[in-house]
């Protein structure tokens, strides 16, 4: 915890194909389907390639933060990497989809964050990250779900 970047990784199996997981994950305006409380949009590019511009709330209210990414690897239906620029997340985060043998897909999701706040922030990550994960797992699931599902 010394240096203040901690980092979170989530995994889940879906039932879909990976290119079909992939094209639903990309989909950024699609994200407040799967992604609990969170809205995502392009803000510059196409979002289907490196350099493109991504932003995207979480939260509810006056408990929203804004999130902004720089896309920095685009490598479908595999990989996908940013690096986030924002005030409260900073850091670089990845989604892998990974074919499982027997048909199907693994979704990796790995966040390496910069903490905020100094000591607190990091005292305040041993709350934060136990919730994030169970956030972000929930959301896989709900991703998983939605890619057997959606056209």
């Amino acid at each position: 915890m010394g240096t203040g970047v901690e980092t979170l990784t989530v995994t889940v199996d879906a039932q879909a194909s990976p290119e079909r997981v992939f094209a639903v994950l990309t989909d950024w305006p699609r994200h407040h389907e799967w992604m609990l409380l969170t809205r995502a949009w392009v803000v510059e590019g196409d979002g289907h390639s490196r350099g493109s511009r991504l932003a995207a709330t979480t939260g509810i209210g006056p408990l929203s933060f804004l999130d902004t990414m720089d896309v920095t690897g685009w490598r479908p239906p595999d990989e996908v990497e940013v690096r986030h620029t924002g005030r409260v997340v900073r850091g670089t985060g990845r989604f892998q989809v990974l074919p499982r043998p027997g048909g199907g897909s693994r979704i990796l999701w790995e966040e390496h964050l910069h903490l905020p706040f100094g000591v607190a922030g990091r005292i305040g990550w041993r709350v934060a990250g136990p919730l994030s994960a169970v956030f972000l797992r929930l959301s896989l699931r709900r991703l998983a779900a939605l890619a057997l599902r959606a056209p």
